[in-house]
């Protein structure tokens, strides 16, 4: 990987405010309101009775790792719209290292959200043993949470930087409500078959390790698979027919 490039996208992402206060702060905001004021509530989950923060942090880990991997795209768009995208198609700089060093900038704001959101959490009481809880919790969002990366930079290379906006906000919000990391979905019907069918029903289940849920089946990491798959094919179909390609 180009090491230039790459400090370069670092500097980049820190100073882009904006990025920042959606992807991290929202989702941020949202469980210290709710969870705030839901301290001395439980909630049953499963077979399990637990406090409603414990449950809550790691719904929001999934979301806010979800809008942070999306909003990727909102960097791509903005790139794209000063014509630095363009100048970069003008360099040596290989596409390969172009998508790994996108790829590892949208992985770090999830990361950096779903900690702030442990942290959060801990503040607010949360306690998960064994330890092994929190490493499992965490490795599985990090695998779930790659269709949303590229899915950002698809959208990235196919929308101006006026839509974005409302892409990342509706695109989250609806895959939030079909993974069930708003609220619970049934355990059959329609909408379940639906919702087992998009990877943020997965990125849910992940995320529900930290409260003793089983890992991921077959079935949710050929799904996972599946939308690594096709997303990473649209992100690179994007690229190729940008308008805004030399």
């Amino acid at each position: 990987m180009n090491t230039t490039y790459a400090k370069y996208e670092v500097l980049r992402l820190v100073r882009n405010k904006r990025a920042f206060i959606f992807s991290l702060i929202f989702p941020l905001a949202l469980f210290l309101v709710i969870a705030g004021s839901n301290k001395d509530q439980f909630i049953d989950a499963g077979n399990v009775h637990l406090p409603f923060p414990t449950f809550y942090m790691v719904s929001m880990a999934s979301y806010g790792a979800m809008i942070a991997a999306i909003s990727g795209g909102a960097r791509v768009a903005l790139e794209r719209s000063v014509g630095w995208t363009r100048q970069l198609r003008l360099t040596p700089l290989k596409v390969r290292t172009y998508f790994s060093t996108k790829v590892l900038t949208a992985y770090a704001m999830a990361l950096v959200s779903i900690a702030l959101l442990y942290i959060a959490g801990i503040s607010y009481g949360v306690r998960i043993s064994p330890f092994g809880r929190w490493l499992g919790m965490t490795g599985l969002l990090l695998v779930g949470v790659l269709p949303f990366v590229a899915l950002g930079i698809a959208i990235g290379h196919l929308l101006t930087i006026d839509a974005m906006g409302p892409a990342v906000g509706g695109g989250s919000a609806f895959f939030g409500f079909l993974g069930g990391q708003w609220f619970p979905l049934p355990d059959h019907g329609a909408l379940h078959y639906i919702g087992e069918a998009t990877p943020s029903y997965w990125l849910t289940q992940a995320s529900h390790v930290g409260i003793g849920a089983p890992s991921w089946n077959a079935q949710g990491w050929l799904i996972v698979g599946a939308w690594i798959v096709a997303t990473t094919l649209l992100a690179g179909w994007s690229y190729r027919r940008d308008p805004n390609r030399v």
